[in-house]
């Protein structure tokens, strides 16, 4: 009878330690504090990625192009960034599967440093200037590229200074090294606040995105290996649902209270200015995470302008992203 009860015991802290267990999953994003990559601070901070099971390993790297480069290199399985790595990883053969959409419009912004500011007309205007971006192969250095190419400019009419995603950016403005900045909040209005810059180009709203790009155009996406999403498809979806419950907090909540949920550090000391930038880039976030139609027919059109790889190379656009664990997720509540 005793040896019963103890096999009793023994199976039931078994199935209590198995019901407790979180599955470990390595996350790597480009710059955490930036205001484009605010969902997954919300649902770390929240305690959502611990609620869907999950023992989340966030690694911050330099730039969202370090961050492709982990995945790439398996030491992460679930990257944050933009979504036109899912293509340009996909002519190069390394394909990447954008899962969820937390970004409706890009919200980067191009300005010109203040002294600078009354040469520019257009875009044309680019050809010769020292142009700040995060790194060399990130987003915001394809936002300046496309411009100049549309713009009947070629991709190296600009030169690319590397200024990373935060105070860095900030200082390199504040020093002159740079003609020109594409970045984002809050380091963008910080600088507009602190009259080191002059906005010609804003893509944290629809309209400013359809200006640049002539289109619908995705911004940031949770991505991942295909061969990730294969081996261990519990663990997306668990991801996708704390991100699909961490933007639907964000779009029931202020400005305000984001802020005061975020770490002091985010702010880069000034707490008003930071409310100021939460408010301006709050409509770029997705309510649901659903992928938006047709803004990934804009994002391979834009590619093909400017990137030779992506122009040469034969892509099929739906293995690009997957919707299958977003949809999944919008059944939770």
């Amino acid at each position: 009878m005793k040896r019963l009860f103890l096999s009793v015991v023994a199976v039931a802290l078994s199935f209590t330690a198995q019901a407790g267990a979180q599955e470990r999953v390595r996350l790597v994003v480009g710059g955490k504090s930036a205001v484009f990559y605010l969902p997954l601070s919300v649902t770390e901070r929240l305690g959502y990625f611990k609620d869907a099971g999950l023992d989340v390993e966030i690694s911050d790297v330099s730039s969202g192009a370090r961050a492709l480069q982990s995945i790439v290199g398996g030491s992460a399985e679930i990257g944050i960034g933009t979504f036109e790595h899912a293509i340009q990883m996909q002519a190069k053969g390394q394909p990447i599967v954008a899962l969820l959409q937390y970004g409706r419009y890009p919200g980067f912004v191009l300005a010109m440093m203040t002294g600078k500011a009354p040469l520019y007309k257009s875009p044309k205007d680019l050809k010769g200037l020292k142009i700040g971006v995060t790194s060399p192969g990130s987003s915001t250095h394809f936002m300046a590229a496309y411009m100049l190419v549309r713009n009947g400019l070629k991709a190296d009419d600009a030169s690319f200074v590397a200024t990373g995603v935060t105070s860095t950016a900030v200082a390199a403005a504040r020093r002159a090294e740079i003609d020109a900045i594409v970045s984002s909040d809050p380091m963008m209005t910080l600088m507009e606040t602190d009259n080191l810059v002059k906005v010609v180009a804003d893509t944290r709203t629809a309209e400013g995105a359809q200006a640049v790009y002539g289109g619908p155009y995705p911004g940031g996406v949770i991505y991942a290996a295909p061969a990730t999403i294969e081996k261990n498809p519990q663990a997306v979806q668990a991801v996708v649902n704390a991100f699909v419950r961490g933007l639907r907090w964000i779009a029931s909540h202020s400005a305000e209270d984001i802020a005061n949920l975020m770490p002091a550090e985010y702010a880069l000391g000034n707490p008003p200015i930071y409310i100021r930038a939460l408010t301006a880039s709050k409509p770029m976030y997705s309510p649901d995470g659903l992928f938006v139609p047709s803004a990934v027919d804009t994002a391979y059109a834009v590619l093909k302008v400017f990137d030779p790889a992506v122009a040469a190379a034969t892509i099929d656009l739906p293995k690009t992203f997957n919707d299958t664990f977003v949809q999944k997720a919008q059944a939770i509540r």
